[in-house]
């Protein structure tokens, strides 16, 4: 279906949010979660662009602040979940959907993730994934609707994705991430390693992603809630905690306050 490789742009809004700008190579273009229109039609205009389509992960209003200035000047198709927070959607997705955005070349697999917020999904699909908020760098998003064990199955369908999977989170969280993945596993040598990357990035002001599944499985502690490391410094807090979702539980708590 895709006749160009696909190029993937990120168009910085507010103090530490991506949107994600998709193109391959001709005029028109789609955009993940556009919470500021005025930045993304700023973008567009100055490289020449027409909004195709617009995918939402979810309700909050940094991810669909800026949907309906867009609609007013582009009438994009606009995809998401079942949700009556989310105006301005025309087309509604969820798990297992596929979203064919044929102008463009593109499809996307459409995955139900709960957890940060009760109906969020991600899309995958060309080697990359868009998680919104419930999946960052080293981190995870807060449980504001959803229980651990959502968070957990939602991060274990992410979990299982190819190696090379390219991840477009939506926040520039990684720094802070790291330094609290380093309080739950401070021996664990990729972590360290790709801390001190992160930190260089950060310096030079650069974005730290995408980052990819692989990189996630070695690092990233909410991915690791089996792990043993991960457990123990659960069980430091709660010496109750099981392997898998009670950990998960008691390391997003510690994060919230970290």
């Amino acid at each position: 279906m895709q006749k160009r490789p696909l190029t993937v742009t990120p168009i910085r809004a507010f103090h530490d949010n991506y949107i994600w700008l998709l193109s391959t190579g001709g005029n028109r273009c789609a955009v993940v979660d556009p919470g500021d229109g005025e930045v993304v039609a700023s973008h567009l205009k100055t490289h020449r662009l027409e909004l195709d389509t617009i995918l939402i992960t979810h309700h909050h209003p940094d991810h669909i602040g800026g949907v309906a200035h867009l609609v007013s000047l582009w009438q994009p198709e606009v995809i998401g979940p079942e949700d009556q927070r989310i105006s301005n959607r025309n087309t509604t997705v969820r798990e297992s959907d596929t979203v064919h955005l044929n102008r463009l070349g593109l499809r996307f697999d459409v995955i139900d993730v709960p957890g940060h917020t009760r109906t969020h999904i991600a899309f995958f699909g060309h080697g990359c994934l868009f998680p919104g908020d419930t999946l960052f760098s080293a981190g995870c998003g807060r449980l504001f609707e959803g229980t651990a064990e959502q968070m957990q199955s939602s991060l274990d369908k992410l979990a299982a994705l190819p190696a090379a999977t390219r991840i477009y989170c939506a926040h520039e969280y990684t720094q802070s991430n790291c330094e609290f993945a380093l309080a739950v596993e401070p021996e664990n040598a990729a972590l360290i390693e790709y801390s001190a990357w992160v930190n260089e990035r950060r310096a030079a002001d650069q974005p730290t992603l995408p980052s990819t599944i692989e990189k996630e499985r070695a690092c990233n502690p909410f991915l690791r809630t089996r792990e043993a490391p991960v457990v123990d410094s659960a069980r430091e807090l709660d010496p109750t905690v099981q392997a898998g979702a009670t950990t998960m539980g008691v390391i997003r708590a510690w994060k919230d306050r970290f």
